[in-house]
């Protein structure tokens, strides 16, 4: 089932086979605008008492019940213990549908690299409107991004 958007509002509902699904999809990921971004990315956590402040190079930042998160380059520090991630990104034009795109790739970089992503999404509709930042190991960025051109072409 689709659930058509305009301008943020629910139009119609339709639905698609898988077949169907997979050839939208493949059309929004070659339209979506993709940047890979530099350096390496790091969580850092803080209290839920004590929200972190955002600088020029946060890019997102969640919580849940007991503690804040933020998501900004890794420092220069020795920091053994951290995740370290590779981020890329993806903005979407507003005439295009993608709904399940995040599960349809998460899927495909599941089962041809073996490892999970997380995604942050945003919206800016000065720019068209949804937006995905896509995490992966930082050690398997170039083979994420094989994969995402492989699908763009």
């Amino acid at each position: 089932m689709i659930i058509k958007r305009t301008e943020g509002a629910v139009v119609s509902v339709s639905v698609e086979t898988p077949e169907q699904t997979d050839e939208r999809l493949r059309r929004v990921i070659a339209v979506a605008d993709f940047v890979v971004h530099d350096g390496v990315w790091c969580f850092e956590e803080f209290p839920a008492d004590r929200p972190p402040a955002l600088t020029g190079d946060t890019l997102a930042v969640v919580r849940d019940g007991e503690s804040w998160c933020r998501l900004v380059p890794l420092g220069p520090e020795e920091q053994p213990d951290v995740e370290r991630f590779g981020i890329f990104s993806f903005h979407f034009p507003s005439d295009v549908d993608n709904s399940g795109f995040v599960g349809w790739l998460a899927t495909h970089l599941k089962n041809e690299l073996g490892t999970g992503v997380f995604v942050v999404c945003g919206s800016n509709r000065a720019r068209g409107g949804i937006y995905d930042y896509w995490g992966c190991p930082a050690d398997l960025l170039d083979d994420a991004i094989a994969v995402v051109r492989q699908w763009r072409n």
